[in-house]
């Protein structure tokens, strides 16, 4: 047991470090990006890299570790992580840092897969709960530190760069500290997108338009802040109040979502943020401070889109087709994430930096729609079906695996909607 305790607890002091400079290394990239005269088209299109390399390591990168192993693996993502963050330090550029980034984001994905099929190697069924509870509490809050770091020290010089090269690496000390295991061969069912429309459309158009808006905050607000004459500060303080919004407001959003119609619960939080992204427009002319308080509760709700969707969906499958349903979810999402930065600079290139937040808005308005429309279309699941909101996050499908506590197998037949 104490040397269980042990190894989770390494394992997720590691998976800390490593979120703490990725939350660090795509916000310096935004900022440094304006700095160096980008145009925000090209912006979107180098953040929009970063989610095409995700995307795309959700397919390679298992059979990277299945071929070398989850510790070699885990070493190997390192060391190209860290090797990105130099380089793109002494080599600015948009073709240069957008092939990096698809090279970063794809590094990510695949520490994600290691430590979270770690985690879940390790860990009692009895403790699972508690052990993806106290992950999503420390993705969350380094998330977070990442943005307040920012602030730290001038992103136009080689420092920022530096110490999100020495987090990656430091990563790997935690882990090298303990003797874990090595885990089964990641494999990662998926359920085709027309399977799942059918199954929850509102979950599918929800965690697609988690993409489209969530991508664009990360890649594209902390160019806001800077086009509208604010300082990094200014950038840490709203990025940091989004995240730590969605940390502090995703459970009681959850538990109302356990008590309600899900699709209800969905269609009132998509017009919420739908209206708060316009409440943080109108802020941008008043204060920072406004600004800062309006991304806290925009950030809860817009972050809270996606386990909503996520549950909803499951409660309308069989309990042993959430690794399946959910892993497919995750890739819609990514699909969403990796168009939504070059859509939204592409829109302030042509209207300017503050037509950000009605971009937002024009995400999220027709899916408050949607979902409210699907109520008078079909029936809520009985409780007998549905299942309790759990608090997440979108690294990889096998956090959906610790979460549900179940084996990655592939189904040889179908599920069907319940």
């Amino acid at each position: 047991m104490i040397a269980a305790l042990h190894s989770v607890s390494s394992i997720l002091l590691g998976a800390a470090i490593l979120i703490v400079g990725s939350g660090l290394f795509g916000t310096l990239i935004g900022v440094r990006a304006g700095q160096e005269g980008f145009a925000d088209v090209v912006i979107g299109l180098v953040m929009s890299a970063y989610f095409v390399g995700f995307f795309i390591g959700t397919y390679v990168c298992p059979a990277i570790v299945r071929r070398v192993g989850h510790i070699r693996a885990f070493t190997m993502f390192a060391a190209i992580a860290s090797a990105t963050a130099i380089l793109q330090a002494l080599y600015v550029g948009p073709w240069v840092w957008a092939a990096l980034r698809v090279i970063n984001g794809m590094c990510m994905v695949g520490f994600f897969m290691v430590t979270e099929s770690w985690l879940n190697s390790i860990t009692t069924n009895e403790r699972r709960g508690q052990v993806f509870a106290a992950y999503v509490a420390v993705t969350l809050g380094a998330l977070g530190l990442g943005q307040i770091l920012i602030a730290t020290a001038d992103p136009a010089g080689f420092t920022l760069f530096g110490v999100v090269s020495i987090l990656f690496s430091l990563a790997l000390v935690p882990v090298a500290f303990t003797r874990i295991e090595q885990p089964k061969p990641i494999t990662v069912p998926h359920l085709g997108v027309r399977f799942l429309y059918e199954a929850a459309p509102a979950a599918v158009v929800g965690a697609f338009a988690t993409g489209l808006a969530g991508s664009a905050l990360w890649g594209m607000a902390p160019v806001f802040v800077q086009r509208i004459g604010l300082d990094t500060g200014a950038v840490a303080g709203i990025m940091g109040a989004a995240v730590f919004g969605g940390a502090i407001l995703q459970w009681p959003i959850g538990r109302l979502s356990d008590r309600v119609d899900r699709r209800y619960v969905l269609a009132a939080i998509c017009a919420a943020a739908s209206v708060l992204a316009l409440a943080a427009l109108a802020a941008t002319t008043w204060s920072p401070a406004a600004l800062i308080v309006s991304m806290f509760f925009y950030g809860g709700v817009a972050f809270s889109i996606y386990p909503v969707s996520v549950a909803f969906l499951n409660d309308r499958l069989a309990r042993e087709h959430a690794l399946a349903s959910s892993s497919g979810l995750l890739l819609v999402y990514g699909v969403g994430a990796a168009i939504g930065p070059t859509l939204a600079g592409s829109a302030m290139e042509i209207f300017g930096p503050r037509v950000l937040f009605a971009y937002f808005a024009i995400v999220f308005a027709p899916v408050a729609i949607f979902a409210y429309y699907r109520t008078r279309k079909s029936p809520e699941p009985e409780d007998a079906t549905r299942g309790q909101f759990v608090a997440m996050i979108r690294t990889s499908a096998t956090a959906i695996d610790m979460m549900s506590g179940t084996e990655p197998t592939v189904d040889e037949q179908p599920p069907q909607p319940r």
